[in-house]
Parts: C-alpha cells; structure tokens; sequence
C-alpha cells in the first residue's frame, strides 16, 4: 500500500509500478518528481503533505514495513546520494508550489515533519528498514535538512532563531547559486532570498519614516536591525554624503578616468580609490599594505592588458575576496584586521565602493557574506558581536546606496553661528523614496 492516503489520484497506478524491481532508479525518481508536481498543483496542501509523509517517513514505522517497503523499493540496490536527492528535490517541488500559492503554514508543516520523527524500535526490523532508517535520520541531520529550515523561518520570532538565521537572505543566496542543488531548490532560495531583502528594505524605510515622527506609533513598524535607536544616526552618517562627493558620483568619475588604463595601472587607481576620503588612518594603512601585496601579485601576466568588463569584473571580486573570505570557507586575515580596529562601516564603505564600479559583484560579495556567516555558525552570538555589528551595518548601507529606494537627509533646522562648520545630524531628518526608473 503506497498511496491509499489519496484513491482519487489517477498517478496511484503510477506509483505502484515503483515496485518494479527491474526499474530504473533514475526514471522512478523523475516517475516520483512527476506524481508530486501533479498532486501538488490538483490536490489540496493537506492531502498532499500527507501524501509525502505517508511515502517518506510512515511507511518506515508501519505495521507491514518490513514486507512492503513502498517507495524505498526503488532504493534497494541503490545508494544514499540517490535517496536524499530524491527527497531534497521531492522537498523543494512542493516548497516552490506552496510558495507560489501562498500556502506558507504547509511548508512549515512540511519542515516540522522531519523535526518530529523519532524512528520506532528497530530491533525487530529488518536489515533494509533499519538502513533506509539510518538513511533518513542521516538527512534530517544535515546540511541538506538546515537547509530546508531555512524556508520556515517567515513563521517564527526572530528572537527564538539562532543569530545567523537573521541573515538567511545570504545563505539562501548561496543555496540558488550551487549547481549541485535541484533546480527547485535554487529557484526557492532565489526567490525567498528576495523577499526578504525587500521585507528589510520596507521595514527599514517605515520604521525610518515613523520614528521621526511625533503623531507616529512607533511600535507598529519595528527596527529590522538589531541596532536600536543607534540606526537612525548611522543612516544620516551614510546619507550625508551626497551630491558632488556622493559614493556614486566619485564611482562614476573613477570608471571614466580608469576606462583606457592597463590592469597594472588600474590596480594603483583602484587602491588609491578605495582609500578616498576615509579619515581612519589605521584602515588606510592597514589596506595599502596588506592589500597592495596580494593585489599587485595577481595576474601579473595581464598586467599590460587593458581593463575591459571582464577585467572589471575579477579584479573587483579579488579584492572582495581579499576583503572578506579568500578562500569561501574562513574568513581573510585582512577582514580580522580591519574589523579589529573597530570601525566596520569603514569597511562597508569600501566594499560597496566596489559594487558601485562593478555592479556585477554584487552577488560575489554577498556570497562571500554567507561564507562568514557559515564559518561563525557554531559560535555563540556574544562571540560574534564584533562579526553581527558588520553584517548589520553592511545591510543598511547597501538597502540605502545599492537598492531601490532612495534616502536624502533635509534639513529641519538652522545650526547656530558655533556648529555651522561641522554637521550637526540632529538638524537633519532622513526622507525616503522610491528611485525612479532608469535612475542610478
């Protein structure tokens, strides 16, 4: 008995032919992709959460387990690469459906599934049912399984989540640009990692606009930063270089002027643009040192080759790499160092300088995030404050400058005669708004 949970569904023949010894282990997977992608779009999330439970993880516990192996049977013989692909990918057909129709309590459901199994006895089990067993503790286990956590996390309280799930719109971008992962899996990630991207850029902007308003409920928009009060100080700080000497313009300036250079020069010009206008003289340092090293080792042989996109492009992602993770595992020294000076947005500041000249980088350099998101994953949160503090500035800068909505500081009040040359930010409000289309 496979699938008497649904006896309307036409595919339950379909199924059962999975019992076919002499069947393909590839063509029963596509035989299992193809049943789920036709009852998730014609049954109710209901029946067909059932439906997966019934053939993933019931039937292991069942009262005939041990005569019928349902849909393991295409499995004996097999291995368990083949098993846990083939329930990833079963996973994520029905996540992206459920997305699609805002069924969000099912993928929960569905997440909850696996947190909830506990295996029977096994003593008096067969061999194969304890391997299939062992099979899928083994998923619910891995990296595969944090995964899939990562598309409930809608539904819980950012206080109960662990640190690093505040920042899952990194790791699911990192999950939609691995290959090794099912195509359903890379579209979901994509999608989710957006969402909540813009969720933090609305919430951001309302809270903005609310708390420097006197008529406002400042409780029915909450901070998405973990930083307090402090973040409105710090995105008049950002804001407040605009106009002439706003980052873009002095980016744009900086792609003409370097258009003609050869690699080698436009690494000497990347170097001094990089340090422009930053007033810790630690950093400068530290960058013109540490950097210039690896930088001007590099591709030595295209060192007389003109820059061109492409050159753009890598030498824009080697120095992120430099800045953040060299090898997308640990991060760099050189990202120790700085941040132990304790001035972060001094390097937010520089890498999004480079996403200004290299827009394309965008994605390398929040992949690189996700990579020292993963590394401090088992550190307890009081240990990474030094890391969070980074991560939290690095979001609001880049929802102010590299997004789609723009902030502008107005002036609200005239400083007296002993301020006026120095900016006194509690004069100013932040205003925000859309940008308009074709606007940089």
């Amino acid at each position: 008995m496979i699938v008497d949970s649904l006896p309307s569904i036409q595919g339950k023949k379909h199924l059962l032919d999975l019992n076919d010894r002499g069947l393909d282990v590839q063509v029963a997977q596509e035989k299992v992709y193809s049943f789920f992608l036709e009852i998730v779009q014609t049954q109710e999330p209901e029946d067909v959460l059932q439906e997966f439970k019934d053939l993933f993880i019931n039937c292991l516990d069942s009262a005939n387990s041990n005569s019928e192996l349902g849909i393991y049977q295409i499995f004996v013989g097999s291995n368990e690469p083949e098993f846990r692909n083939t329930l990833k990918r079963t996973c994520y057909i029905l996540i992206n459906n459920w997305e699609n129709r805002r069924k969000y309590k099912y993928i929960q459901k569905l997440i909850d599934s696996f947190a909830e199994y506990k295996p029977k006895n096994s003593s008096s089990c067969s061999r194969k049912i304890n391997i299939f067993r062992a099979w899928l503790d083994n998923f619910i286990n891995s990296k595969d399984c944090q995964e899939l956590n990562l598309f409930a996390i809608r539904h819980e309280e950012k206080s109960k989540l662990h640190w690093t799930k505040r920042y899952s719109s990194y790791l699911l971008l990192a999950q939609s640009t691995d290959k090794n992962n099912p195509k359903e899996q890379q579209q979901a990630a994509k999608r989710l990692s957006k969402q909540l991207k813009d969720k933090f850029k609305f919430e951001l902007a309302m809270y903005i606009a609310r708390s420097q308003s006197a008529a406002s409920n400042i409780n029915r928009y909450r901070n998405p930063s973990i930083l307090g009060d402090e973040v409105l100080r710090l995105i008049k700080v950002i804001v407040v270089r605009k106009g002439v000497f706003s980052y873009e313009n002095i980016a744009n300036i900086f792609v003409k002027q370097t258009r003609n250079q050869s690699l080698h020069e436009f690494k000497h010009s990347l170097l001094k643009y990089l340090i422009y206008s930053i007033n810790h003289q630690g950093f400068i340092e530290t960058l013109e040192q540490k950097l210039s090293e690896k930088l001007f080792r590099w591709k030595i042989d295209y060192d007389q080759v003109a820059i061109d996109k492409n050159l753009l492009l890598r030498t824009s992602n080697k120095i992120i790499d430099c800045l953040i993770s060299e090898n997308g595992k640990e991060p760099s020294q050189l990202f120790i160092l700085l941040l132990s000076q304790g001035n972060p947005l001094t390097l937010v500041i520089a890498l999004l300088k480079i996403v200004l000249i290299s827009k394309h980088s965008r994605r390398h350099l929040e992949m690189r995030i996700a990579n020292i998101i993963n590394y401090y994953e088992n550190f307890q949160e009081e240990e990474c404050d030094w890391v969070i503090n980074f991560i939290e500035i690095f979001n609001i800068t880049f929802a102010i400058y590299a997004e789609n909505v723009e902030y502008n500081l107005i002036k609200m009040k005239e400083q007296s005669a002993q301020n006026q040359e120095k900016t006194n930010l509690d004069t100013y409000r932040v205003f925000s708004q859309l940008k308009l289309h074709g606007k940089e």
